[in-house]
């Protein structure tokens, strides 16, 4: 493979501390040097590479979201695995964790397998699977965890359900602990959310609409952290949406206990009062919370409460967002418009740096799903080249009609925003380049191009 040289940018890493004007020389899919002002050993190195000029952008490590629903197998009509793979890239993601929400659900080896295989065939995004723990994602029974290990799954959960009973639960975090892997929980309580379609308050009350408390919430994460103390099992808040949930993580962290947790762009920017009768994209399972609830969980992003960024994709067809609020599924999608509406929500306001917003969505969700070791989430001399190249200045329009991904539902579409990836490798090849996508095979075996 030929060598190629990305010039000139700030290379930002944030596992190593890296934050400097540098030149990354890429060779056989790994990264061969990081020239930095202070360190010019790797410049001769590159007499023969392509060279890209990366003056005035941010060259880091690939992006990485945890949490993403690709729909497949079972309910293509909304997402694939190659349209979601292509969503991914775009958003500037060289790497997703889909969960075991399909149909059939992710609970076996061969099935874990198979998301393996489709995703290989794209080319474009790596796809990690997170194994369902139970059988059917149905809370009862044990799902084959260690089988699926085996094969890659790389973390477990039955997200879009809650392991709600206790004893189920304890049994769960006893073999993820035992396998080294995390488990991300969905938190949520099903006997207090019965009926509840939004955040609980006057605005549901205003519309008529059933209530869903944040307590519902809490109280999973809280009896959680305990059982888990007889385990220690790495234990994952997905999609953290109340500032209650923020002050029982924080504990839970000081007391040194193994606990993470995420927060998405949807809980970060919008609030219960996006919600009417007709805005079905703003309904998302937990629910948008108040502007009290935005300002705890930012506040647990800046002191290190929160270490994770994951948009927690979720797509559905225009027809399904098409009917009543109540009626609507939950969830919208993200992957694409995530890096901007991150930094809107935290870099413009203040409330960290781009280093801080690139460690979450790189090494933090890297650690936990277990692939930092393999040298995913930084930019290490012989590490794998999975690279994203960002311009911090770009201004743009979130156009859901543009989007690569099979689904629309998104609420920030015509938002006016600034940041974008422009180039984007894995594993030392482009599948981004100048904004436009690589090559890619559909699982026809059709050969779609895409510029480049």
């Amino acid at each position: 493979m030929a060598q190629l040289l990305l010039r000139g940018g700030r290379v930002m890493d944030p596992a190593s501390g890296l934050d400097e004007t540098a030149d990354v020389l890429v060779e056989d899919g790994r990264v061969a040097s990081i020239a930095t002002r202070s360190n010019e050993r790797a410049r001769g190195l590159a007499a023969d590479a392509s060279v890209v000029d990366c003056e005035g952008k941010f060259v880091v490590p690939g992006l990485i979201d945890p949490h993403v629903h690709l729909r497949e197998p079972g309910a293509e009509h909304k997402e694939t695995i190659a349209s979601g793979a292509a969503a991914a890239v775009r958003g500037g993601f060289t790497a997703v964790c889909c969960m075991p929400n399909t149909s059939p659900a992710i609970d076996l080896p061969s099935t874990v397998e198979f998301v393996q295989m489709r995703a290989a065939m794209t080319g474009l995004a790596r796809v990690h699977v997170a194994g369902a723990a139970t059988v059917g994602r149905h809370g009862e029974q044990l799902a084959p965890m260690g089988a699926m290990a085996g094969v890659g799954a790389v973390a477990f959960t039955d997200d879009g359900d809650c392991i709600a009973a206790a004893g189920t639960m304890g049994k769960v975090l006893a073999v993820c602990a035992s396998l080294g892997k995390a488990f991300m929980q969905h938190c949520q309580d099903p006997t207090l959310t019965v009926g509840g379609v939004m955040n609980a308050g006057v605005t549901s009350a205003r519309l008529g609409l059933g209530g869903w408390p944040a307590v519902a919430e809490e109280v999973i994460i809280e009896r959680d952290v305990r059982l888990n103390r007889a385990h220690r099992c790495r234990y994952h808040v997905q999609h953290l949406s109340s500032a209650g949930s923020v002050d029982i993580v924080r504990r839970a962290r000081a007391a040194g206990e193994p606990v993470s947790a995420e927060a998405s762009p949807h809980h970060l920017l919008l609030t219960e009062e996006s919600c009417t009768h007709t805005n079905t994209n703003a309904k998302v399972n937990p629910p948008l919370r108040t502007d009290a609830d935005i300002r705890a969980i930012v506040e647990g992003i800046v002191d290190g409460t929160i270490d994770v960024l994951a948009t927690d994709h979720a797509p559905h067809s225009a027809s399904e967002k098409a009917v009543d609020f109540a009626a609507a599924p939950f969830g919208l999608i993200g992957l694409e418009c995530a890096l901007p509406l991150y930094a809107k929500a935290l870099v413009e306001r203040g409330a960290i740096g781009w280093e801080r917003l690139i460690a979450l969505l790189t090494i933090g969700p890297a650690r936990l799903l277990g692939i930092d070791e393999a040298g995913f989430g930084q930019l290490r001399v012989d590490g794998p080249a999975d690279i994203t190249v960002i311009d911090p200045h770009a201004t743009w329009t979130i156009d859901a009609q543009a989007f690569e991904s099979r689904s629309r539902n998104c609420p920030f579409d015509g938002w006016q925003v600034r940041g974008r990836a422009t180039d984007v490798l894995v594993g030392g090849r482009w599948v981004l380049r100048s904004g436009n996508l690589a090559a890619r095979t559909l699982p026809s075996g059709e050969m779609v191009a895409h510029g480049l």
